[in-house]
């Protein structure tokens, strides 16, 4: 990957901020790559890929190489194939393919916003809320134990 750069909404430019724990804030989040790789998996999850409208000037623009510095240019190549369903869209020479890997995880960490936005209003501590939300999702991961039926026992 190249000298691409992930963007963020504008309407949510202020969520991203109060999740990264900074002088003002104390989000659950060191940086705003580690807030947007979380809000683009929760996106693709649940299949909910926003388009940004107007980008935000603060934070700006992430370069993608802080994205590969922290390992997370995989989960950026793997919501580009899930999506393509195409190889050469991970191709490391073809600029195209790079704009298209970039802007897939744009949009599903947009729609991730979306779904913490939702989640998180009317809550002070985005931290605790945000344990509650992947609770809840580790829940809907794991069997319904059925009823154990006692009556069989019965004579």
């Amino acid at each position: 990957m190249g000298a691409s750069r992930i963007r963020i909404a504008k309407n949510k430019a202020d969520l991203v901020k109060a999740l990264v724990d900074g002088e003002e804030t104390t989000g659950p989040f060191q940086t705003y790559a580690d807030a947007m790789v979380f809000a683009a998996s929760l996106g693709a999850r649940k299949k909910k890929r926003l388009p940004l409208g107007e980008v935000a000037r603060e934070p700006a623009p992430i370069d993608v190489n802080i994205f590969i510095n922290r390992g997370y240019d995989c989960v950026i190549k793997l919501l580009a194939v899930t999506e393509i369903k195409d190889l050469k869209v991970l191709s490391p020479v073809d600029i195209k393919a790079e704009e298209i890997r970039v802007q897939i995880f744009e949009e599903y960490a947009n729609g991730g916003l979306e779904i913490l936005r939702e989640e998180f209003r009317g809550a002070v501590d985005y931290t605790e809320r945000l344990l509650l939300v992947m609770v809840e999702e580790r829940q809907k991961d794991i069997e319904p134990v059925e009823d154990f039926d006692l009556s069989r026992f019965l004579t």
